[in-house]
């Protein structure tokens, strides 16, 4: 996908949640893209190895570490997605940016997503058609397919205990999505959740159309550049919409 990003005038501050088991060093390369080009990140770790914690402790991570800063650009990856709905509830975000992200539903608890959402069959479809490829339980077939050998094992060995088992069994706890401009990135070569199932949930869940990118479950790892392109393309867009 060729993308033609012109420069965001105005510094943006882009906060960057991970997904299951990762943390803030998965987005090192993104972060280090956008700080080139001027822009603040902020790409805590959330809360692992405590079995107590809750979607809303790990929103609470987040908003601290924002500490007040503006110019909010959002983000979440996979399971993250469960989260950055909660922190643009409770901060001034421009735009709320999923990346291959388990959308959630009001009131829905993450353990519940995997059968609501149509998980399963769609894996099944896919993994019809490319061999088995998609759902396969080696994570270097799964996630980390197109990233560097090298990344891939850094990330493997930086895995550690997130989510809790609290924060997937309670309902998420917002009654709608927040108020506030959505966009969706998926990978067209994603092993873990195929594009297929997250076209029809951003339609279904969100009423968006997502962008796509030729990359697999961790494009963050994959394709940085890309994923900086776009994501400093949201934040223009939406700073040229509402001066």
């Amino acid at each position: 996908m060729m993308l033609n990003v012109s420069s965001v005038d105005a510094m943006t501050t882009f906060v960057l949640i991970h997904g299951a088991g990762d943390s803030g060093w998965y987005w090192h390369l993104v972060e280090a893209e956008l700080r080139a080009r001027g822009h603040d990140v902020v790409a805590p770790d959330l809360p692992g190895d405590d079995e107590s914690a809750t979607l809303t402790d790990y929103a609470d991570s987040v908003v601290d570490a924002v500490d007040g800063k503006r110019d909010l650009v959002v983000v979440g990856q996979s399971f993250g997605a469960f989260t950055a709905p909660l922190v643009a509830d409770r901060l001034p975000v421009d735009v709320l940016v999923l990346v291959a992200g388990m959308i959630p539903a009001p009131g829905e608890p993450p353990d519940d997503w995997w059968r609501n959402s149509g998980y399963r069959s769609a894996v099944e479809e896919q993994a019809a058609r490319d061999g088995g490829l998609t759902g396969s339980p080696d994570p270097y077939v799964s996630f980390y397919h197109d990233v560097p050998r090298e990344l891939a094992d850094e990330a493997l060995a930086r895995e550690r205990a997130h989510p809790s088992p609290a924060s997937t069994a309670a309902p998420w706890p917002l009654e709608a999505w927040p108020d506030v401009p959505t966009r969706f990135v998926l990978g067209t070569a994603d092993r873990f959740f195929p594009p297929d199932l997250f076209r029809r949930l951003a339609h279904e869940r969100l009423g968006i159309v997502p962008d796509e990118i030729a990359s697999g479950h961790c494009p963050a790892l994959s394709r940085p550049k890309e994923l900086a392109d776009l994501f400093e393309r949201y934040a223009e867009s939406t700073r040229r919409n509402h001066p």
